[in-house]
């Protein structure tokens, strides 16, 4: 795959590469053949009827930050939900650039994940009107849940009708779908009543979530249609649920096939026709090999990806207290210029497993398993050819790395970990419950039968304000640690997505980066990063010490790291560049260099 270094790749901005008309009749004759020039037709209709005013494409900065978070996280009696989420906004997360609200659509199951109307806004959260009233002081990221459609939709309503023969996927009888990968082992295939009888339809993640048929060209219509009515409600990134499975081919694994790069490709391209500002961000959790290869040089795919890797890696760095598989792994990335991380510890899901396949052995990922399950937390499995394996841990992210009985080791590895994250080349998310200092909801996973839930409580506004207010309690403690990191980022250009990277060897006790410019760029001054993935106090390693001078740092204290304390400190272009060449990450005799 064509690209540099993570840290090298050029500004962030909308598709840039050729005619983005040019490439959707291509990528539509390879779809679908002679019908090609109907479809496009199709797009034609779409687009002049649905007109708007692009804006060029505006890069993303070290300012460009996000907090994920449900439309009813936080709830106050007699008051909407989107209203209370603005006053959060306002309140504890004014240091986020975007906000991505999670579904908040009419739905059926899931959490939102099952949608029945896509251009709707639930009644019981609000309006669209509280969701563009958002963006007067936040830009909005909002999710296309566009792989399936809920079973008590009107389009599948239509499908057991009989007037939408195609919407849905009917494998033949006989067709071969063991190799089907899936993040589920509910059934494959759903037997429905339809209107000429009995059929067994395509569901991926569950009998009420019904995929959707790309084949057809109406459903791509359809789609279309929905992702552009976003850009005209004001979304600034747009984020493709599932990516994954957008395609099936009876034969094959139906997990990332060209044909679903072609549908993401299409997406670009006509929201570069509509609404070029609108940035693509895909959700596809699987090994990171397949996962960045939905970035394309030029931005004429989507511009960032989930970093699925993350969470599991850093989790395993401050629990085994050692940072080289870590560093490791950091030290390859490679991205197509044009595109970057969106780099993220929690989600509402979990922690999931599959970005770290084949860079934490089995054994590291099972010990992964077993942590969660001893803090109360679950492992869903997923089903492929090698039958169920773990696909996810099911825990809150501070739980996950804390130590029952030493209350405060959590909320060290907790800030440490976000310290490592903020540093890397891309841009960040930061889950709400993350931001605000929660804890698994295992009473709720419970209620509800759903081991997700366990990291989806609602709060309560006025609770919520009396715990933050109190500086000694862990939600504050763990909100200021992270909004101050924020806060630093946001100042510092060498934290640009695009400003160079590079990973420093550092020994199995830190995890240590160099951002920004050195003699050789210009890029802001360049910022050390160090941070301590061990529960020990540790001094800098001699060498390093004596090449830095002991100013302010930006946060943290240098010379003696506390237990997973951490460093970010300004230092000048030429120590930049000694530090680089003392400390390089090029190992290639040590063989066995991961743990």
């Amino acid at each position: 795959m064509p690209g540099g270094q993570a840290a090298q790749v050029c500004r962030i901005a909308g598709g840039q590469a050729g005619n983005p008309r040019e490439r959707l009749r291509d990528l539509l004759t390879s779809l679908y053949g002679s019908e090609a020039s109907d479809v496009l037709t199709g797009i034609d209709d779409l687009l002049a009827s649905n007109r708007t005013h692009p804006e060029p494409p505006a890069p993303i900065t070290e300012s460009d930050t996000v907090v994920i978070t449900y439309a009813d996280q936080v709830t106050s009696p007699g008051e909407l939900p989107l209203r209370t989420l603005d006053r959060v906004l306002r309140t504890w997360a004014a240091p986020f650039s975007t906000v991505h609200i999670l579904p908040f659509f009419p739905f059926s199951s899931d959490d939102g994940f099952s949608v029945i109307d896509y251009l709707q806004v639930r009644p019981d959260l609000g309006s669209w009107e509280d969701v563009e009233a958002l963006s007067e002081h936040h830009n909005l990221m909002i999710d296309a849940v566009i792989n399936h459609v809920s079973a008590k939709s009107p389009w599948f309503l239509s499908y057991l009708a009989g007037d939408f023969d195609d919407l849905a996927i009917t494998p033949p009888p006989d067709a071969d779908l063991t190799d089907v990968v899936r993040p589920r082992t509910s059934d494959l295939l759903t037997e429905v009543m339809t209107s000429s009888g009995p059929k067994k339809v395509w569901t991926t993640f569950s009998p009420d979530q019904i995929d959707l048929n790309y084949a057809e060209p109406e459903v791509l219509l359809r789609v279309l249609e929905v992702l552009i009515q976003y850009a005209r409600r004001g979304a600034r990134f747009i984020r493709l649920d599932a990516a994954t499975y957008l395609w099936k081919e009876i034969g094959t694994g139906c997990a990332n096939l060209p044909q679903a790069h072609a549908l993401v490709q299409i997406f670009r391209a006509v929201l570069d026709l509509a609404s070029p500002q609108v940035l693509i961000i895909t959700e596809t959790n699987v090994p990171h090999e397949q996962n960045i290869s939905y970035l394309a040089p030029g931005g004429i795919e989507a511009q960032l990806a989930y970093n699925f890797a993350l969470p599991p890696l850093i989790a395993h760095a401050l629990t085994t207290q050692s940072a080289l598989t870590l560093t490791d792994w950091a030290n390859g990335l490679k991205l197509p210029k044009g595109t970057a991380f969106f780099n993220f510890l929690a989600s509402h899901d979990g922690i999931g497993l599959r970005g770290a396949e084949g860079i934490l052995t089995d054994d590291q990922i099972a010990t992964l398993a077993e942590r969660a399950i001893d803090r109360g937390g679950y492992v869903s499995m997923g089903a492929g050819a090698e039958g169920r394996v773990p696909y996810e841990l099911n825990i809150n992210y501070l739980d996950m790395l804390s130590e029952p009985n030493h209350p405060g080791i959590g909320i060290s590895r907790f800030l440490a970990a976000h310290a490592i994250a903020l540093s890397l080349a891309g841009m960040p998310g930061i889950y709400l419950h993350s931001l605000l200092g929660s804890r698994s909801d295992r009473s709720l996973a419970e209620r509800t039968n759903s081991p997700r839930a366990i990291n989806r409580a609602q709060l309560d506004y006025a609770t919520l304000a009396e715990e933050l207010s109190d500086e000694s309690s862990e939600r504050s403690i763990i909100h200021r640690g992270i909004t101050e990191l924020l806060r630093v980022r946001a100042n510092q250009s060498a934290f640009h997505p695009a400003s160079p990277q590079v990973t420093l060897d550092l020994g199995p006790h830190f995890f240590g980066l160099l951002r920004g410019g050195s003699k050789n760029h210009v890029e802001g001054s360049p910022i050390l990063c160090v941070h301590n993935v061990t529960g020990r106090r540790q001094p800098l390693p001699p060498d390093l010490s004596s090449m830095i001078t002991l100013n302010d740092p930006l946060v943290g204290a240098p010379g003696i790291l506390d237990a997973y304390g951490y460093v970010w400190l300004v230092i000048s272009p030429a120590a930049a560049d000694i530090i680089a060449t003392t400390f390089p990450c090029d190992f290639p005799e040590n063989v066995g260099r991961r743990e």
